[in-house]
């Protein structure tokens, strides 16, 4: 998959656990974890601006194009 979701990387440099993060964004922490693993198919822009306001990041702190080997 082209979009490379680097959440846990924004989690480890500002020492916070991904059960914090989903309480103050207000999401599940199922669905952080889909996020996490790159198994979701899209992300509201109203949830990626919550998480890079709690990480204090961009998004593309979190969200990272990688270009296939094809």
């Amino acid at each position: 998959m082209p979009i490379q979701v680097n959440l846990d990387v924004m989690l480890a440099r500002r020492k916070m656990k991904g059960k914090v993060l989903a309480a103050k964004v207000g999401i599940t922490e199922q669905n952080l974890s889909l996020l996490r693993t790159g198994k979701v198919k899209g992300v509201r822009f109203s949830t990626l601006e919550l998480i890079c306001e709690v990480l204090q990041c961009q998004p593309g702190d979190i969200l990272e194009y990688v270009a296939d080997d094809n």
